[in-house]
């Protein structure tokens, strides 16, 4: 097995949900991170954010990470030997109020990565965007998209359904710059 502080941010995800899997706790890789493992490097975060699918205990979660050598800080865990921060946030998995998303699984070296769609991964941080005014996940959204296949018709109507054509047609424009 590869050492820890030599895994990338995808591989120490495939690795804790590979491990997660077996105590029968399911979670889905999202958020900043699925946009540094979609547009080939050209975003940078340190967390690893796996969302708790069946919304199991955060006693269940610790103990299962403590194994591993993960201990908990706040609302993170963190290994000396790397530099990634493992974070859960509350599920159900979703985005915006599209519950369900599109789940991809990508096979490496450490396990089994699922995280969600780039397409999901679009819409979620479009939401971010849309409800919230961030312009920095408008940017992350446009990443995604022009270097993934993204169905953009899913995301014009999501966005219709959201109530955001407007900022709908803001991302499209940056798209095309």
């Amino acid at each position: 097995m590869k050492a820890l502080s030599a895994m990338t941010q995808g591989e120490v995800g495939a690795y804790l949900q590979s491990h997660l899997r077996r105590k029968g706790i399911d979670t889905v890789l999202s958020g900043g991170a699925a946009v540094a493992l979609y547009p080939s490097g050209r975003y940078v975060t340190h967390d690893v954010d796996l969302v708790n699918k069946d919304q199991v205990r955060r006693a269940l979660i610790r103990s299962a990470l403590e194994e591993l050598g993960f201990r908990e800080e706040g609302r993170h865990f963190h290994h000396p030997e790397t530099q990634f921060l493992v974070e859960f946030p509350p599920g159900p998995l979703s985005v915006g109020d599209q519950t369900n998303p599109l789940v991809e699984e990508i096979h490496l070296d450490t396990g089994i990565l699922r995280v969600i769609s780039p397409t999901d991964s679009v819409m979620d941080r479009l939401a971010w965007y849309y409800h919230s005014g961030d312009r920095q996940c408008l940017s992350q959204a446009v990443l995604i998209a022009q270097q993934q296949k993204v169905d953009l018709d899913r995301v014009a109507k999501w966005s219709r359904s959201e109530g955001k054509r407007k900022e709908f047609a803001i991302f499209k424009k940056s798209l095309a710059k």
